[in-house]
């Protein structure tokens, strides 16, 4: 297999830290430095930074409901990253992002070969969030979201299922993934976001964990979301 995808696997690096390690020559097979394009052969020694890959962690998917405050990384130097919060034995991943100030459902992972490809596919599944504002939620600030057409950081952003519900509250389904989206849209009308909580992912549900609670997915919502990876791949 691919050096990336043979590293991937081991649960300790995500593809995009492969190929950051391949590129500063820190990967080596049978002692000598590899590119992105080296093949792994069962045989094969591979090390980092000196140091043999260890086995590959046994696999977890998981529902995290994401309090405020913590930051969606793994990497040990940020203050509030997720490893520390959960202190999982192996390293783990989010499945796209949720920003520090947002709470909610995040898709973990240890499984570093898949979190790239489920973060493209990110792109096109369907995300509700709920959404508390500083000021009245108005009717022509609801219609503009589901137009379409704000635009975000010099992009539009596409049309998308909203509905008020309550004076300073309201209900989105988002298919795009512009940075800070929703709290962008939301000043563009003179509001501001005071709480947003993502409460589902496609077809897997937050329900009713709680700030820092976490579970297991099901095997058929694994299934599910490995199933429409590949299908859009």
């Amino acid at each position: 297999m691919h050096i990336q995808t043979f590293l991937a696997k081991s649960g300790v690096y995500s593809r995009r830290e492969t190929a950051r390690l391949i590129d500063d020559h820190r990967v080596t097979i049978n002692g000598i430095v590899c590119s992105r394009q080296s093949i792994v052969s069962d045989s094969d020694t591979v090390h980092v930074d000196s140091l043999p890959v260890p086995d590959p962690a046994e696999r977890v998917y998981l529902a995290f409901h994401k309090p405020e405050g913590i930051t969606c990384t793994a990497q040990q130097s940020v203050e509030g990253n997720l490893n520390d919060f959960l202190k999982w034995e192996s390293r783990i991943f989010s499945v796209g992002r949720l920003d520090k100030a947002s709470t909610g459902l995040l898709i973990l992972t240890n499984d570093g070969s898949i979190v790239n490809p489920l973060m493209k596919e990110e792109e096109a599944k369907e995300k509700e969030y709920i959404i508390e504002t500083s000021r009245p939620v108005s009717e022509t600030m609801i219609k503009k979201m589901c137009e379409g057409g704000l635009l975000i950081k010099g992009k539009k952003a596409s049309p998308a299922l909203a509905e008020k519900t309550g004076d300073v509250t309201f209900r989105i389904i988002l298919k795009q993934g512009l940075n800070r989206q929703i709290r962008r849209m939301c000043r563009a009308f003179d509001n501001h976001v005071v709480s947003l909580k993502r409460i589902r992912i496609s077809h897997i549900q937050l329900h009713t964990l709680e700030p820092g609670e976490w579970r297991h997915l099901t095997e058929e919502e694994i299934r599910q979301l490995k199933y429409e990876m590949l299908d859009k791949s």
